[in-house]
């Protein structure tokens, strides 16, 4: 076999779809997809809590620079 016999094997026919690459599988789609429904709701739990925190240390602060003492959170006695 030549060398111009090689390149025209290579070559596709005229009229000759070229080949597609194969298609991934569905389960690495749904693997990305659950990943990231994992992600989203582990930063919606860290942004809640830290949103509660923030919260917190905003009401402690404003009632120690309004001048009282007792900024204490009581919780009642069950």
């Amino acid at each position: 076999m030549s060398k111009s016999e090689a390149k025209s094997e290579r070559k596709p026919e005229p009229g000759a779809k070229p080949k597609s690459p194969p298609k991934p599988q569905s389960g690495d789609n749904r693997r990305g997809a659950i990943a990231g429904l994992i992600i989203a709701i582990v930063i919606l739990g860290v942004g809640w809590w830290l949103a509660r925190d923030l919260t917190s240390a905003s009401k402690m602060q404003d009632c120690l620079m309004s001048g009282r003492s007792n900024c204490n959170v009581i919780e009642p006695a069950r």
